[in-house]
């Protein structure tokens, strides 16, 4: 099950966190520098994060149960918004230990040596989040797409601080790895803003992207051309997404005179039409007679009787 899951990749992300933030704090051990400090506390939200995504992908993968009948998808926007969460902490670890060096600069010790195993960092974190990155696409998984997104931070966030410490070695100021790290603080807080968003969004069953919703309006013109104008249309469409998985629910209006097995043919062409357009998708279409005044009552969003 392993190989063939986004559980391999998780895997991956958790080893890849951990050697990275191994490395990096020994860059800042042997240099002192605050700046790879501040690049080592927010590798430390990666290693919390890939083992959340881990832990978070095994229950999203469980199959429905009687409790949870729509299935466990869900459970991967917990691991995007925790991820962001700890690169909040991160960013205030950082500012905490950058602004009294702002103030009082402090030397940095075999420069060198620290750059170098920091740029050690640097490639293995590019090499997986690339890997990462492409296995969220293929396998449709918001937990490793948003492990990627936080990998490639990691990567930008070294590179700036590896540009300001040869910044410091040439110029000798000192207070530029400081500021340096209060720059990365900032630049890791808008990427957890960003990821706690998207996790607020998909719990608030937030609609569909434009681009599916383009693809079912088309699904669902071709069957409105079909017959006499007019003769089949469409009402009350919502749509949904958890992770993966895509929902949509909406009323089709045929005349009242089709057979009960006329209309049912319809809907299974329709459901088979959307399958092939949109992959992980649940259909869920009400029937209604075109003639019936009540047929439009909740011709818009859905109204709850109380």
């Amino acid at each position: 099950m392993m190989n063939n899951s986004p559980l391999r990749f998780a895997a991956l992300s958790v080893a890849t966190a951990c050697v990275v933030l191994t490395l990096k704090l020994a860059a800042w051990y042997v240099s002192g520098s605050v700046g790879l400090l501040s690049d080592a506390l927010e590798t430390l939200t990666n290693v919390g994060g890939a083992l959340m995504a881990l832990t978070m992908l095994r229950l999203a993968m469980q199959p429905p149960d009687e409790i949870h009948a729509y299935g466990h998808a869900k459970a991967e926007y917990f691991s995007s918004g925790f991820e962001g969460m700890l690169i909040f902490v991160a960013a205030i670890l950082i500012a905490i230990e950058a602004v009294p060096r702002l103030f009082a600069p402090q030397p940095i010790e075999a420069p060198g040596l620290g750059l170098g195993i920091a740029v050690v960092a640097t490639v293995i974190n590019l090499v997986v989040a690339r890997l990462l990155k492409r296995a969220g696409k293929r396998l449709n998984s918001l937990t490793l797409d948003a492990d990627s997104r936080h990998l490639m931070t990691d990567v930008w966030t070294t590179v700036g601080v590896l540009v300001g410490l040869l910044l410091v070695v040439v110029t000798g100021w000192l207070w530029l790895d400081a500021a340096i790290a209060l720059l990365v603080a900032a630049h890791v807080l808008l990427e957890g803003l960003s990821l706690v968003r998207e996790a607020a969004s998909g719990l608030m069953d937030a609609a569909w992207p434009d681009a599916e919703l383009a693809e079912l309006n088309t699904v669902l013109d071709a069957f409105r051309a079909e017959g006499a104008p007019g003769e089949i249309e469409f009402h009350a469409i919502r749509t949904r997404q958890a992770a993966a998985l895509r929902f949509v629910d909406f009323h089709v209006l045929v005349p009242g005179e089709w057979s009960v097995q006329r209309g049912h043919d319809l809907i299974e062409r329709i459901e088979q039409a959307l399958g092939e357009k949109l992959p992980q998708l649940a259909v869920n279409a009400h029937l209604e007679p075109s003639e019936d005044p009540r047929s439009y009552e909740d011709e818009g969003i859905a109204r709850f009787r109380t």
